[in-house]
């Protein structure tokens, strides 16, 4: 156990100290009791010896038992109940930095380990930080209380045991580390488990659609297994240190019957001191054991400190009131963005935290020479990106398969940052923009599009929980969603069940829109938000884009040709780059990549339309 993690896992402890302090205090008024009792039953021997009274010190006694039990138990609960602080105060302070963590940093993490550290990690803290440290404790204070009254009775006797205590608790101290490292792998192997399990229940349409059930339970049947191994280790070496309690006394007593009937023999000490000197020995067991027991807690309990702090050690995004914005009101426009263009005044917002924006404004993009990899050693997904976009209308993005279209989205929300060259909104560096800020700001539909387990309005209104029924009508409308609405059951309130299994991709899609078209976005990032509606639905939404792209900056990934002919300009990336820029017309005589995913379909034509022609 390294001095700085027992300092991390007393950092955990310390604001609930004095409910820690009072219940081992009254834990400890209880060992002080069982100190006590042999001390009367040597009195009473002896008493029954001199034929003296012993009413009293029978009373005495039972009040030692029962008073001792009693408050002992008022201090476990204590002790108990500041536990729960302890493990509450854990998880607040995860589920408060996950959501806030960069993306990189997540990317890095199964979603199944993050959850272990947050469940099972936690609760280990739980008991290392407040039982198996007040075990510890009160395990020791006792156990050197008992040395010193048996040291008091019979120093020989004393002298003999210490020896089998120090034995036992030298080989016990070798066993600890192997106790830490075993619990380490165990909750690692955990957190491979939850990662599978994750995996498998995120995507069971495409396992059983594959016939990969079998493969998928081998995997997981993997993971159990190499968790139950790392937990047969830590209990192989738990049960050498629970074990040594037991031998203490054993063989503690083996040496004080045969050394203290010798000593009783030969008049060197009384029945009564012996008598007294075995009760203090039985007695040690529950010291010993609460004192091996509680280290090995705490060996347990660094294990999990360390998986939980690995999270908490990570970098936060930083939050909007660092940048001067209060945490939930819309983002202010900035002075440098181009007035708006005529377009209708949209509803006057309620008075809530995050209400819909009252004003709309276009902004600006512009790379120049941006460089981005996804991990230090591999390749650039963006080397040397070179393009403008100005305020408003509708800009497309297009080109093979892997050329970056996705992650220029990702840089634009600063879920990443760029490794070198300019990347700006409004003529600001994205670097030196807040994230929390800036994304108010970008209406972002994803690929997949997620919804959220939860209600239809729930997920309308993810991004502006202060949205009117009149915004909702509108975006619904807009969407061509309203005869959806209409027919649920519960209408808005209708639960879409998880990840949106209860609706079609389609749906999916339209609602993703949605959100993003109720923030009244300045930067809209659509990327490939059709691909999943039939021709007459996309045809509508494309005639929605393009109203929006009249007061707001439409980016959009797009592979159907008929959302290509409609933008305003089109970028065309190639490993990395923009190889070229121009209309659909321009593209198709100066570009010859453009061309061909225009003629091989890679830009996917709309059911019934015909290809370009290749001019």
């Amino acid at each position: 156990m390294t001095a700085p993690a027992f300092r991390s896992l007393l950092g955990h402890a310390r604001p609930y100290r004095v409910p820690l302090v009072v219940g081992a205090g009254l834990s400890a008024l209880g060992g002080v009791a069982g100190l006590v009792q042999p001390l009367v039953a040597k009195a009473f021997v002896e008493a029954l010896g001199a034929g003296e009274p012993v009413f009293r010190l029978l009373v005495l006694l039972g009040l030692l038992i029962v008073g001792g039990t009693v408050v002992a138990a008022f201090g476990m609960y204590t002790v108990e109940r500041a536990a729960e602080g302890v493990v509450l105060g854990a998880r607040r302070r995860l589920v408060a930095r996950l959501p806030r963590l960069r993306v990189a940093d997540l990317d890095r993490r199964p979603p199944g380990d993050l959850i272990s550290r947050v469940t099972a990690d936690t609760t280990l803290l739980r008991e290392a930080a407040t039982n198996n440290l007040v075990d510890t404790l009160i395990g020791a204070v006792t156990l050197v209380g008992m040395l010193v009254l048996m040291a008091w009775l019979d120093l020989v006797l004393f002298l003999a045991v210490l020896g089998v205590v120090a034995v036992i608790g030298g080989c016990t101290a070798v066993v600890m580390p192997r106790i830490a490292r075993a619990a380490k792998e165990t909750q690692e192997a955990l957190g491979e488990l939850g990662s599978g399990l994750e995996r498998l229940l995120g995507a069971i349409r495409t396992v059983k659609a594959s016939g990969a059930e079998q493969r998928e339970s081998d995997g997981l049947e993997a993971s159990a297994t190499g968790a139950w191994r790392a937990g047969i280790r830590a209990a192989r070496w738990g049960a050498v240190a629970g074990t040594a309690s037991g031998l203490v006394v054993q063989l503690g007593f083996l040496t004080v019957l045969g050394l203290g009937g010798a000593r009783v023999a030969a008049g060197e000490m009384s029945v009564a001191s012996l008598i007294g000197f075995l009760l203090y020995l039985f007695y040690l067991v529950g010291p010993v054991g609460q004192l091996v027991s509680g280290v090995s807690g705490l060996q347990v309990g660094i294990a999990a400190v360390g998986r939980i702090h690995e999270v908490l050690e990570l970098d936060p995004e930083p939050a909007p009131e660092e940048a001067g914005f209060p945490a939930q009101a819309p983002a202010p426009v900035p002075a440098q963005a181009p007035a708006p263009a005529a377009a209708e005044a949209p509803a006057q917002a309620p008075d809530h935290a995050q209400a819909v924006p009252a004003a709309v404004t276009a902004a600006s993009v512009s790379f120049r020479d941006v460089v981005f990899r996804y991990r230090e050693d591999g390749p650039p997904v963006l080397d040397g990106a070179t393009f403008e976009v100005p305020a408003g209308g509708l800009t497309a993005v297009v080109g093979p398969s892997g050329a970056g279209k996705s992650t220029l989205f990702a840089l634009l929300e600063r879920f990443h940052d760029i490794d070198g060259g300019s990347a700006r909104i409004d003529g600001q560096e994205l670097r030196d923009l807040n994230p929390a800020v800036l994304r108010r700001t970008i209406g972002y539909v994803e690929q997949d599009a997620p919804v959220l387990a939860g209600t239809l309005r729930d997920n309308l209104t993810f991004a502006v929980p202060g949205a009117t029924p009149a915004d909702l009508d509108r975006v619904l409308a807009q969407v061509r969603l309203t005869g959806l609405v209409e027919s649920l059951p519960q209408g808005l309130d209708t639960e879409v069940g998880h990840r949106g299994t209860a609706l079609s991709g389609g749906q999916r899609q339209r609602i993703a829109i949605a959100r993003a078209l109720l923030r009244r976005p300045r930067l809209l990032l659509l990327d490939e938000a059709t691909s999943q509606l039939d021709a007459v639905t996309e045809g509508e939404l494309r005639e929605v884009i393009a109203e929006v792209a009249r007061t707001t900056t439409v980016l959009v990934v797009a592979h159907r040709l008929s959302t290509v002919t409609g933008a305003r300009r089109i970028l065309v990336l190639d490993g990395g780059r923009v190889r070229a820029a121009g209309t659909h017309g321009e593209l198709l005589e100066g570009d010859a990549l453009y061309r061909r995913l225009a003629t091989t379909q890679m830009l996917g034509a709309v059911p019934g339309q015909a290809p370009a022609a290749t001019g």
